[in-house]
């Protein structure tokens, strides 16, 4: 998702075991990337340093992995308890939309919870890394919910 959205095209990767640090532009806006992995338990309890100055937060689940929705819940939550992050805009990007039984995004919403998030704006697109479906439109609204008014 991170090259969707920095280059516009499918690159080939395989999951992420550290982490990748992008700069992806958008209209008037520049975002500071990171795509960090969460395969790897010991590289969750990391994640809180790139918290500070954070305005917005793209958290991507794989919309067909219905039986890891609950670990994205759990570490989507304790991301969201963090000083840092507490009045962030979230742009949960539903990924894989193009695959078979992919979780709509009332339903992703649902399963991560959001409905209860009373203090931050968020959004569920549902999208596609593969041919940049919902790309765009996540960062319209996230742009759109960060730029003064």
């Amino acid at each position: 998702m991170l090259y969707q959205l920095k280059l516009g095209e499918v690159v080939a990767t395989a999951p992420t075991i550290g982490f990748n640090v992008e700069t992806v532009e958008f209209r008037s806006m520049n975002f500071n990337v990171w795509d960090v992995g969460s395969q790897n338990n010991k590289i969750r309890p990391l994640w809180r340093h790139y918290f500070d100055g954070a305005e917005g937060l793209i958290f991507v689940v794989d919309s067909t992995d219905r039986e890891r929705i609950d670990i994205a819940r759990v570490e989507l939550e304790s991301m969201l308890k963090e000083k840092h992050m507490q009045h962030v805009a979230l742009l949960v990007f539903a990924n894989k939309q193009d695959l078979p039984n992919a979780m709509p995004a009332d339903e992703v919403a649902s399963k991560l919870r959001l409905w209860g998030l009373k203090h931050i704006n968020w959004t569920v697109q549902p999208a596609c890394a593969i041919n940049g479906l919902g790309t765009l439109e996540g960062l319209d609204w996230l742009e759109s919910v960060l730029q003064p008014v």
